[in-house]
């Protein structure tokens, strides 16, 4: 259920942030589900396919991606979303129990933002995810406001030609 804040004389409806969970294994989805089901909406899913299929129509704020899976291992999945210019923001955090160098250098090669090693510690992966959802809610909000100020710089410019004409004729004429 989503949160409900008052502000003022209006309540605001607070979204919950949504998490793509996908690993082949049913107790690690059980695992991130006891962990993370409180605070967020969680789609879980044991097929990196259908995980990207939903990703595809439903663009979540964060995706938990196990690197190990029989269909479509992690890092082909997280190519297959930072692909998408729709998804190409969404961080993806690997859950693995590898732990050598090369995986990391791969994932992070592919478009990865963090790593999680298994065996789960709960406190980590909590503190992860808050971590790069901050980020990306940020990172979004910059952006939307960069638009915001372009055009709002694209206006205030044709205005100043409008007045210009209006004061000295055309301003590309020159007295």
């Amino acid at each position: 259920m989503d949160n409900i804040e008052e502000s003022g004389a209006q309540p605001t409806v607070l979204v919950r942030p949504t998490i793509l969970v996908v690993d082949d294994a049913v107790e690690n989805l059980m695992i991130m589900e006891s962990i993370l089901a409180k605070e967020y909406s969680l789609k879980m899913f044991n097929q990196a396919k259908d995980a990207l299929d939903y990703a595809y129509t439903n663009p979540p704020d964060l995706v938990l991606l196990d690197v190990m899976m029989p269909d479509i291992d992690g890092f082909e999945a997280c190519r297959r979303l930072k692909a998408k210019p729709e998804l190409a923001d969404v961080p993806v955090i690997f859950i693995t129990s590898k732990n050598e160098d090369e995986y990391e250098e791969m994932g992070f090669s592919v478009g990865a933002s963090d790593f999680i090693h298994k065996p789960i510690n709960a406190p980590i992966v909590i503190a992860r995810v808050k971590t790069h959802l901050k980020i990306k809610f940020v990172m979004d909000y910059l952006r939307k406001e960069n638009a915001r100020l372009q055009g709002s710089a694209k206006q205030s410019s044709s205005e100043l030609v409008e007045i210009m004409k209006m004061l000295w004729g055309s301003p590309f004429i020159k007295f």
